[in-house]
């Protein structure tokens, strides 16, 4: 079973290799290429604290996120938006094909303008673009 806090549950559909160190984008292309994985269906403990993503990041602390004074409170803010978005349960465990879905259906790529506001990343477009994609995907599906 993989944890992932909740504004990771966003980050890995626009995942494209960056990141904050080499170990960093090593172990989130591990996750994202599980969670991109079509045929591999498991279960994810959903939490606002640190994941096994943090664990391999440069500012990993003993039980909070160091890159500065407010990044922790910044990060956990954003997990609870995505947690309370998505209308999951913290430390509650869903499937992958559940979250993948709740996403498809309650995120549109505009929102990440709240759900991550102040995200170093997402003035890089990335992260929008992975949400569209996810949902013309489904779109093609249905």
């Amino acid at each position: 079973m993989r944890t992932l806090r909740g504004h990771h549950l966003l980050c890995v559909h626009g995942f494209q290799g960056m990141g904050y160190s080499e170990s960093f984008v090593k172990k989130m292309s591990e996750i994202v290429d599980d969670i991109r994985n079509d045929e591999y269906d498991f279960p994810i403990r959903v939490i606002a604290a640190l994941d096994e993503a943090c664990d391999a990041c440069p500012h990993h602390g003993v039980d909070r996120c160091e890159a500065d004074e407010a990044s922790n409170d910044h990060v956990l803010a954003m997990d609870r938006r995505v947690l309370n978005q998505l209308q999951l349960k913290e430390r509650g465990v869903y499937m992958k094909s559940e979250l993948i879905e709740r996403t498809k259906r309650m995120v549109e790529p505009n929102d990440l303008d709240v759900l991550c506001e102040g995200c170093s990343w997402l003035s890089y477009g990335v992260c929008k673009e992975g949400i569209r994609k996810l949902k013309n995907f489904s779109d093609k599906n249905e």
